[in-house]
């Protein structure tokens, strides 16, 4: 398995749930360190998403479960005002841990690096976690109330 020094992944993370731990272990084990872009309130209403949790709640969340779940590791939290942030912005970022959905992106995130004269991410693609129903779990869904951050299905009451 290859591991870099430094790749970075992304979200809102706004209920933290089976797919987003898959994502960050997947990142931690190919990363010596991670920098997670974390969308930002005004992005994220750009994206015409309306989480849970604001901003800063979502980052101490992020922030809590990464600390308790691997302990000693080298992480970053860097606020995402657009699809690619710390990715671009950095040539130290080695690979993109990233999702069927943002993989998409990749061939224009090293369109912009090479303006830069960083050499082109590298890209690890995390699949998809279904839900119980067999569809993609996701905060959307949790928030709704259909599913669990697990994927079970809910009751209706």
């Amino acid at each position: 398995m290859l591991r870099y020094k430094k790749v970075a992944t992304g979200g809102t993370f706004d209920h933290i749930h089976a797919g987003h731990r898959k994502l960050l272990e997947r990142s931690f084990q190919v990363g010596d360190e991670v920098v997670i872009g974390l969308t930002s309130d005004e992005f994220v209403a750009r994206l015409g998403k309306k989480p849970d949790h604001g901003y800063e709640k979502r980052k101490a969340e992020l922030g809590s479960f990464i600390e308790q779940r691997f302990p000693g590791r080298k992480f970053h939290i860097a606020k995402l005002n657009d699809y690619f942030g710390p990715g671009i912005a950095s040539s130290e970022v080695e690979a993109l841990v990233a999702s069927p959905e943002t993989s998409r992106r990749l061939a224009l995130a090293n369109k912009l690096r090479a303006e830069k004269g960083f050499p082109p991410l590298k890209l690890v693609t995390v699949e998809w976690i279904d839900a119980d129903d067999g569809r993609r779990i996701s905060s959307t869904r949790i928030r709704k109330g259909e599913i669990d951050p697990e994927g079970k299905l809910l009751r209706e009451r």
